[in-house]
């Protein structure tokens, strides 16, 4: 099996041994993102809902390195650390990225280093 690292500056850079996002049989699996400002190195926001928006931006522009979109991404997880108390709020940040038919999603609660979410994301390329 082949597989080819993919890297954006226009994401959050790995903070450890783990590549930004990796293309292999056909598909793109991206990192787990934190809401982490790709310039600044810093967290956005103190809100689910904008630290959701960045986690989702991050992700955004590891798809982008290939051609990809939301509407690719066939799968996600998504870690919150507050569980069902910020179940709509992050959900309606998610939703304003994604459209139907929405990609499936795993959602549970976690227990995060000083952020609020982090998702992972798994995209089909393109033909």
């Amino acid at each position: 099996m082949a597989k080819e690292q993919v890297r954006t500056e226009g994401a959050a850079t790995p903070r450890g041994a783990y590549s930004q996002g990796i293309v292999a049989n056909g598909f793109l699996f991206t990192a787990g993102f934190g809401p982490i400002d790709p310039v600044t190195g810093e967290v956005v926001g103190t809100t689910v809902e904008e630290q959701t928006a960045q986690v989702m931006r991050n992700i955004e522009a590891v798809l982008a390195e290939r051609g990809l979109d939301f509407s690719d991404v066939v799968k996600t997880t998504v870690h919150l650390a507050s569980g069902d108390a910020a179940w709509d709020a992050f959900n309606r940040a998610y939703e304003s990225f994604v459209t139907p038919p929405y990609p499936v999603r795993t959602t549970v609660g976690s227990s995060l280093a000083d952020i609020l979410v982090e998702i992972d994301a798994v995209a089909a390329l393109r033909d």
